[in-house]
């Protein structure tokens, strides 16, 4: 049963902040019980929320509960983690979302700095992650991928328009690969929904609390803009480490949707050419990330523990964690309090249609290029990338294990051939 104090809505400003107060610390205990103990993936994150906090706490019904997915799933970043910074918010406003987020994310990213930083006095080559083993997480990486890719366009392009838009995009972000192209791709993509999408109506969900209003929502959200056009602008103008590392990881997080297996190959294309994260470094901690719980996006703290120059180490973890994040508190702050009027709206939904077929574009796009012509040479990696997506999409494996399974197959191969 839910507690009096839960209902939240219409409370007055003193009574409900001392109540946010009560709440933040249990808010904080819940979501690192989750960090700790969610393997699995975004989907089986959020199946995970769904039974702590609909089924076992009720703190918001089945019904508000999906109009908060369907939100954090038309939002670029992390969706798990979107839907743990609103729940966290409606629970015990910004605090909560704060403790919701630290929570979730940061025992997994303590793991990988902690790996990091280990990794770099050591060396790669004394921990094994070099030949075959390293060639095993490449080739991995094109089976996550590529069912990242089948699963959302079975969802998100369907019918001749949406597939056409996924082309379209894919071609345009190969022919001209840059962030702005991206940018270019989502931009047409809404304009092209906009015009021949015809969504259907949906239907009436519950409210969820929110506990800030529309003048607050629309300030975080130009803030997210405002950053988004201004920190390329600033590394222009005063170009150093950390404000690149911030408009990298910033943008990244920004622009991306689906998740962390999406933003991998981003990343990769960002970091990996200009000499700041090693490729073996980089394909070392991408196959540590999945033998952690939490979120994929915490793949940020081990890369900015890892570069090679400053800052490394913890404070690089914390910068590009930090900034790989940013975007989805500001998205979801903004996005919340005009949620709920906009879904209704056709001409909106038509747009969003559009944007999330031009986004399953992006990453095939990706996919090809870094993931695919860095890791398939010969013929027996395309073999054993077949059985490691075999392994994930009909046998159901855990991705950790997929990737070990990968690694010491790659190993295996490399004494054979």
């Amino acid at each position: 049963m839910t507690h009096p104090a839960d209902s939240g809505a219409g409370s007055e400003p003193g009574s409900e902040l001392n109540s946010n107060t009560g709440r933040l610390w249990p808010v904080f205990l819940i979501f690192l019980r989750l960090g700790l103990t969610s393997f699995g993936g975004p989907i089986a994150h959020l199946a995970y929320f769904r039974d702590e906090f609909v089924t076992r706490r009720r703190w918001i019904s089945d019904r508000g509960y999906a109009d908060l997915v369907a939100l954090c799933q038309f939002l670029p970043g992390p969706a798990s983690s979107q839907v743990g910074m609103a729940l966290g918010l409606s629970r015990a406003g910004y605090s909560g979302a704060l403790a919701a987020w630290a929570g979730f994310t940061l025992p997994s990213a303590i793991a990988l700095i902690i790996f990091a930083v280990g990794l770099s006095q050591v060396g790669i080559a004394q921990t094994g992650m070099v030949g075959g083993p390293l060639h095993g997480l490449k080739i991995v990486a094109v089976a996550v991928v590529a069912q990242a890719i089948w699963g959302m366009a079975r969802s998100l392009c369907v019918g001749a328009l949406r597939a056409s838009i996924m082309v379209m995009a894919a071609c345009l972000v190969l022919f001209v690969p840059s962030a702005w192209s991206q940018v270019a791709a989502i931009v047409i993509a809404a304009l092209v929904g906009l015009r021949w999408i015809v969504p259907t109506k949906p239907e009436a969900s519950d409210a969820f609390a929110v506990p800030i209003g529309r003048k607050a929502g629309a300030c975080w959200l130009a803030l997210f803009f405002v950053l988004l056009i201004g920190l390329p602008v600033l590394v222009g103008l005063a170009p150093g480490n950390v404000i690149t590392l911030i408009d990298a990881f910033y943008r990244a997080g920004a622009l991306v949707f689906g998740g962390g297996h999406v933003v991998l190959p981003l990343l990769q294309a960002e970091l990996v050419p200009t000499g700041l994260v090693s490729n073996d470094a980089f394909l070392a901690g991408y196959g540590a990330t999945q033998a952690v719980p939490g979120p994929l996006f915490t793949f940020a703290a081990f890369l900015g523990a890892s570069l090679t120059s400053q800052p490394t180490g913890w404070m690089g973890g914390v910068i590009c964690l930090l900034a790989i994040f940013a975007p989805a508190f500001l998205l979801v702050a903004g996005a919340l309090p005009f949620w709920a009027s906009l879904r209704h709206k056709l001409h909106v939904q038509a747009m969003l249609s559009g944007i999330n077929a031009a986004v399953v574009g992006l990453l095939l796009a990706a996919w090809y290029d870094p993931v695919w012509t860095s890791a398939i040479k010969q013929p027996t990696d395309l073999a054993l990338a077949l059985v490691a997506l075999l392994a994930l999409m009909s046998w159901k494996l855990a991705p950790w294990m997929v990737v070990a399974g990968s690694a010491a197959l790659g190993g295996l191969l490399a004494l054979v051939y």
